[in-house]
């Protein structure tokens, strides 16, 4: 039997978390597509980007320091990510969503739903 480490059970609270944004339904086209967000160089690439709704985005970390994207008004958070680490976010409805990392404020991005 596996033991959760605390880095495992903050991961966990983050996906139940952002569970309200989970797709419960598949787009009315059958077509979900999986965005991906790079974090390197301290930055997001693309740091904003346009879905649609049932869409996922994954953020991976390609730096050595641990990121974070994490929703200004709380809605989601992908908890802390270390290099080589990624975590995949489905957002079901129309919206648009400003997120940061939360050890780098600086670094910003944004989500627009349609």
């Amino acid at each position: 039997m596996t033991k959760l480490t605390r880095r495992d059970t903050f991961r966990l609270g983050a996906a139940l978390a952002a569970l309200p944004l989970t797709a419960t339904v598949a787009r009315a086209d059958g077509h979900a597509t999986t965005h991906i967000v790079v974090i390197k160089d301290f930055a997001f690439t693309p740091a904003d980007i346009q879905i649609n709704a049932g869409d996922s985005i994954t953020w991976v970390n390609q730096d050595t320091a641990r990121h974070s994207a994490t929703d200004l008004n709380g809605a989601f958070d992908t908890g802390l990510l270390s290099q080589g680490q990624e975590v995949t976010m489905t957002f079901a409805g129309a919206g648009r969503f400003e997120y940061r990392c939360t050890p780098h404020a600086k670094m910003r991005g944004t989500i627009t739903i349609s």
